[in-house]
């Protein structure tokens, strides 16, 4: 009964690892390797009915962003609607921030989570979403 048990829960751990999108080095096509690609939704209405603008937007990203993440990133502009703590739909303007970091980098995720941080801070937002996976880069 124990096997059993011990059969299922490695199973069970194989499939979540799978599913969650965990890769590693060897399941990556030949000539990439594994990365963590982390994704900030940041939206762009402030709570007192101003936006952040492209120039606000603009020095942010050069003096808090790229300073921590200097090789390399993407923004997107995006539209977004998201449920705050009122219970109402918000809708809004946002940015999408797409930063790709080796997965050895043990630093970046503490990066992400300032950036994210700072973002709240300097424009008076209730959040800013956040995902992370594991990817598949090449250069």
């Amino acid at each position: 009964m124990r096997l059993v048990s011990a059969i299922i829960i490695i199973a069970t751990a194989a499939f979540a690892s799978v599913a969650c999108g965990a890769v590693s080095d060897k399941d990556c096509p030949e000539g990439s390797e594994r990365w963590i690609e982390y994704q900030l939704f940041m939206g762009r209405s402030g709570p007192d009915g101003t936006n952040v603008d492209d120039k606000a937007w603009e020095s942010f990203l050069a003096d808090t962003v790229t300073p921590s993440f200097p090789d390399g990133l993407t923004v997107l502009d995006a539209k977004g609607q998201w449920r705050g703590s009122s219970g109402e739909i918000q809708r809004e303007a946002s940015k999408q921030l797409t930063i790709l970091a080796p997965s050895e980098d043990k630093s970046a995720a503490d990066r992400i989570e300032q950036i994210a941080n700072d973002y709240k801070t300097q424009f008076e937002q209730e959040s800013v979403l956040k995902t992370v996976s594991e990817t598949c880069v090449s250069f």
